[in-house]
């Protein structure tokens, strides 16, 4: 009976010191709320890169920029936050992600207000630039709060199951909010409406959030930040100006091979530093390659959606600002739905080898059946469909991805995970432009050289071009689901609680 006992107290042991773990976790009461506070410092991040694309036009006679001036609007802050996000996430983990956070929200903030009030071109990018540093502060130290929040297997799955869906969803937030504002409004107010967002967090942040410091104050890696910040500038400059300037541009051709030169130079020093920036052990891991690889594909899919369904449903059907956010909202409620759902029933329960790969399949089948769109199409019953479906399969995704892109990393090293998921996002959205606009744009000139004579030739090349470049989306999502449905580890993964770095207060 005695031996009966003890067995018993043994087999236990183990769930009784994971409790204890994340019973010592400081942010384990209030976890819930703090889950409220970084979600809407996400959706800030996330909504800012489309809020504003609907108010472009606007603020462009506003301010009487050039249509060539136009891009870097957008640009501007795309390069600031790709290029420092892993500085932001290395930042976080050695000064601690609470004050990281709320530096990121106020400096965020106060970028909004003076892109808001801008009075001419220049003052305008240089808020949006200054945004994007803030937010590759901001992004990471919200991701590694997080990973370091949630512990305990059920609730994590559960918590970033909503924290995809924000990121998910968040784009499409974006445009819906971005009309409303431009149309009733101003177009100033969608830069305004972050003092909002940023307020709120704030607020949470201050009450809710403990600093925890490294337990290592490692020196930070110099050499190694300097070429990952200027190898991920030269990236995403290189695809903004291929969507520009095409692919044979000396400029274009430049910075992708600088790019390609710097992030070669930046693997090496990672592998020789004393003190890395991004531990390659970090990347390496199967579950968390897989988890970026999916997270990478997924966006340039989302692209093709946002970017052109849009054009087909404003230009080719007439509709409004407002009117096309509002053409996205069912697609954002089952995104929304089925990453909660997905996250809380099977997230501790079957592997992301099963479920990655199946939203992505689920994602591309969406994606096909967007290319079937002609002139005459209806929204009822060939456009919502499709989205429907998409939604489906982006929901799985997100519900995954996020989690296992940060599970079982060291609190250390958090910041830089985060990081790294953020970036996936910020590379994959500009490869996105770059690489479908221009086959869009092909498919486009092709068509129109080969029905010269034909009747309303530039509609027609039009919705040829979207449909290309859903293909082409479909084709990469497709793909990205046979990636993961190899390099995820079969099972699903636990965390080691009692094995985790938890930092000192």
């Amino acid at each position: 009976m005695v031996d009966k006992v003890l067995s018993a107290e043994a087999d236990t042991a183990p769930s009784l010191g994971a409790v204890s773990a994340v019973h010592a976790n400081p942010h384990h009461a209030r976890r819930w709320w703090i889950l409220g506070v970084l979600g809407i410092a996400q959706i800030m991040v996330v909504l800012d890169a489309t809020v504003v694309t609907i108010a472009l036009p606007t603020a462009q006679r506003a301010l009487g920029f050039s249509n060539a001036d136009r891009q870097w609007v957008i640009t501007a802050y795309a390069l600031a936050f790709g290029s420092l996000l892993l500085l932001g996430g290395r930042l976080a983990d050695l000064l601690g992600h609470k004050w990281t956070f709320i530096v990121g929200l106020i400096g965020f903030g106060a970028a909004s207000a003076v892109g808001g009030a801008a009075n001419g071109f220049g003052m305008l990018v240089f808020a949006r630039a200054v945004q994007g540093g803030f937010g590759a502060l901001l992004a990471p130290a919200g991701l590694a709060l997080m990973t370091n929040t949630f512990t305990e297997a059920k609730e994590r799955a559960k918590a970033f199951g909503i924290y995809g869906a924000i990121a998910g969803a968040g784009a499409g937030v974006g445009l819906l909010l971005g009309g409303v504002l431009t149309e009733y409004a101003s177009w100033r107010w969608t830069l305004f409406i972050n003092l909002a967002f940023a307020g709120v967090a704030l607020v949470g942040a201050l009450l809710l959030l403990h600093h925890q410091r490294s337990a290592h104050r490692p020196r930070l890696d110099i050499p190694g930040t300097l070429a990952v910040s200027g190898g991920l500038f030269s990236l995403v400059y290189g695809f903004s100006r291929a969507d520009t300037d095409g692919w044979s541009d000396t400029l274009t051709v430049g910075f992708l091979v600088a790019a390609v030169v710097l992030l070669a130079a930046f693997v090496l020093i990672q592998r020789r530093s004393a003190h890395p920036l991004m531990p390659l052990h970090v990347l390496l891991d199967r579950n968390r390659g897989a988890a970026f690889i999916s997270i990478f594909m997924v966006s340039i899919g989302m692209f093709a959606v946002f970017l052109f369904l849009t054009y087909y449903l404003q230009l080719t059907k007439g509709y409004s600002a407002v009117r096309t956010g509002v053409a996205y909202l069912p697609m954002i409620g089952v995104l929304v739905v089925v990453s909660a759902v997905v996250a809380t029933q099977l997230g501790t329960r079957v592997s992301p080898r099963i479920t990655v790969p199946i939203g992505l399949l689920i994602g591309a089948v969406g994606m096909f059946l967007l290319t079937r769109l002609n002139l005459h199409s209806t929204y009822g019953t060939d456009i919502l469909i499709p989205t429907l479906i998409l939604g489906v399969g982006l929901g799985i995704t997100f519900a995954s991805a996020p989690n296992n892109s940060t599970l079982g990393v060291d609190a250390e090293h958090a910041g830089v995970a985060s990081a790294l998921f953020n970036v996936m996002q910020q590379v994959g959205g500009s490869v996105g432009t770059a690489l479908l606009n221009t086959l869009a744009a092909t498919a486009a000139t092709n068509y129109i050289h080969s029905h010269a004579t034909t009747p309303g030739v530039q509609g027609l090349a039009a919705v040829h071009s979207y449909s290309t470049a859903y293909w082409w989306a479909g084709g990469i999502m497709a793909g990205a689901a046979v990636l993961c449905a190899i390099l995820f580890r079969s099972g699903v993964p636990h965390v080691d609680l009692e094995a985790r770095s938890v930092p000192a207060l």
